[in-house]
């Protein structure tokens, strides 16, 4: 594991949300794919976590260039957005992955802040951030607050300034591809954790300097971390 770069003085650690801390990316895949088969489109399970990061928008207007070979319009994007909102809203509710609480709150306790970072828009989930995490409506960067998704850098750019911090007092802990692209193109230590479905190498080849395989082999190591800090 390739750790010699990790900030000298950390200062923040900003969390991506669906599967960091909750293990919403079932949900979020399955109303997806349901949402685009509503409008004639078969979206592959896997591109849907390889796409995870994007803005909704961003989402809908890929699936309907690649598939249907023209821009959505402004209704399709409201309705279909809106039709996964109602499909979120009526799935499961997602789990906390297993040690995330006990992460974030050493996080906390370490005197390093936490921040974080998502490109939902879901109300269900950032809503429980509180409850769940102690973490503020103040503290998070969601997709009603940017301009560019993932893979952009501005998500963790404005993560960044809202933990008022620099690249390298911070860390990104990452589940997605494009959120790895993001955290590096911000140019922020990434670890990525691969919860869901995809092959590991898709967080390792897009520049990730850690990389686990679930939340408890990383909740291990992140204990070590804090103690040497």
């Amino acid at each position: 594991m390739n750790i010699t770069q990790f900030p000298k003085k950390l200062k923040a650690v900003l969390f991506d949300m669906d599967g960091i801390l909750y293990d919403s990316m079932k949900n979020h895949s399955n109303t997806w794919l349901e949402s685009f088969k509503k409008w004639g489109i078969d979206f592959p399970l896997y591109d849907s976590y390889m796409n995870e990061g994007r803005t909704g928008e961003s989402t809908i207007r890929l699936a309907f260039l690649e598939h249907l070979n023209r821009e959505p319009t402004p209704k399709e994007i409201k309705d279909l957005y809106d039709y996964k909102t109602k499909l979120m809203l009526e799935a499961p509710e997602a789990e906390i992955l297993p040690r995330m609480q006990g992460v974030v709150a050493d996080t906390m306790n370490a005197g390093i802040k936490a921040v974080v970072v998502t490109g939902s828009r879901q109300p269900i989930l950032l809503e429980r951030l509180q409850s769940d995490y102690n973490i503020s409506s103040g503290d998070i960067i969601s997709g009603f607050d940017v301009k560019h998704g993932k893979p952009h850098p501005e998500p963790y750019l404005l993560g960044l300034e809202k933990a008022g911090c620099s690249a390298d007092e911070a860390v990104v802990i990452e589940n997605a591809p494009m959120g790895v692209e993001s955290a590096v193109a911000a140019k922020v230590f990434t670890i990525g954790i691969n919860t869901g479905i995809l092959k590991p190498e898709e967080l390792s080849s897009r520049g990730a300097n850690l990389v686990f395989n679930d939340t408890i082999s990383f909740a291990d190591k992140w204990q070590e971390i804090l103690k040497g800090i």
